[in-house]
């Protein structure tokens, strides 16, 4: 018998190799609001209630929380085709948000697929410091 009463991603942590990249394109991109992270005067305490965080930051938005954990060793690249993460989408509503959205990234020198629309869907793809593939996506 299958688990019963899931509703909803609860979050998802990807791993990075600089936090501080990371952190800037996922603040510029996204603007998510911070849910947790560790100051960098944190005493003892703090650190040890906050040991979810794992040195990097975790963020809040209406689909759930969005963690970076910065453990990847410089150099290290994100495949999708390797076993683990493909991608990461994020759902928009209309496809104008598509265009908007892909205008931000323009604005932001962030490299794009440009919008694609097919088969009754929407799409924006696009990729963070670290290589990993991210999506906005919408129903047409």
């Amino acid at each position: 018998m299958p688990i019963a009463g899931i509703t909803d991603y609860s979050h998802v942590r990807v791993t990075v190799t600089d936090i501080a990249a990371s952190r800037k394109f996922y603040d510029d991109v996204f603007g998510f609001d911070v849910y947790a992270e560790v100051p960098a005067d944190a005493d003892e305490q703090t650190k040890k209630n906050l040991w979810f965080v794992f040195g990097g930051v975790i963020y809040q938005f209406p689909g759930g929380l969005l963690g970076l954990r910065p453990v990847a060793q410089p150099g290290d690249a994100f495949d999708p085709d390797r076993v683990g993460l493909d991608h990461l989408s994020f759902s928009v509503s209309t496809a104008e948000e598509l265009h908007a959205a892909a205008a931000v990234l323009d604005g932001l020198g962030v490299a794009h697929d440009g919008v694609k629309t097919d088969n009754g869907m929407g799409l924006l793809e696009f990729s963070d410091p670290d290589g990993i593939s991210l999506e906005l996506f919408c129903m047409l």
